[in-house]
């Protein structure tokens, strides 16, 4: 049997979760034009599963309508109540390179106490490509949470701002190995001298595995 839009609709608007969640997912077998337009309704359904798994597909059906995405996107940033919907959101804003969306980003970093939606929120500014997160990661780096500051150090070297190599210079003596590890990579992607002198710093490393990715690195 031929899976048809009509069997997707009929499914997303079902008043069973399950049919509704089965619908989102069928929405990749069907012509992205109208799968985009079906899925709209659902960024905003009142089951958090639901709008999960059609923020997280926007990552590849948004580029139907960049506007109407950037719309979706940010409404989901300000105001869903599921900090996993809001992690999605930033993850496609990244994705999809959405840097007016920057500034909602940066509000919504600044206003959550919960570590693992700021991780999500510094890990995808890479990615965003805007220049001006240089100043937001530069103030993860001093994050309580290691994991968060890992991610920032690898979001730096994505960002690829050459200014970014001073910043991360007093990391190569940072205790934590994952931090040395990370800023081997990110000097790789920065290049130019300075990032050249720390890798040969780094490829002295006492833990192996930092030592050894830096000198691929200068290879």
């Amino acid at each position: 049997m031929n899976l048809t839009p009509a069997d997707v609709q009929s499914l997303l608007i079902s008043e069973n979760l399950g049919d509704r969640l089965k619908g989102v997912n069928l929405l990749r077998q069907i012509d992205p034009k109208l799968a985009f337009t079906l899925i709209q309704p659902l960024v905003t359904d009142t089951n958090e599963r639901v709008r999960y798994a059609a923020v997280s597909q926007l990552d590849t059906l948004g580029k139907q309508d960049l506007d109407i995405t950037l719309q979706l996107l940010r409404d989901r940033i300000q105001n869903d109540t599921e900090l996993d919907v809001k992690a999605a959101a930033a993850d496609v804003i990244g994705g999809l390179q959405l840097t007016q969306a920057y500034d909602d980003l940066k509000d919504l970093y600044h206003q959550t106490t919960y570590w693992l939606l700021q991780l999500s929120i510094i890990a995808t500014l890479g990615e965003l490509g805007e220049p001006r997160a240089l100043e937001l990661l530069q103030e993860a780096l001093k994050s309580d949470n290691d994991l968060v500051r890992v991610s920032a150090v690898g979001a730096l070297g994505e960002l690829g701002n050459p200014e970014a190599v001073a910043i991360l210079s007093p990391f190569v003596k940072d205790e934590d190995w994952q931090i040395r590890y990370r800023l081997v990579q990110a000097l790789g992607r920065l290049g130019g001298e300075q990032a050249q002198t720390l890798l040969q710093e780094l490829a002295q490393d006492p833990l192996e595995q930092v030592a050894k990715e830096a000198q691929d690195n200068l290879k």
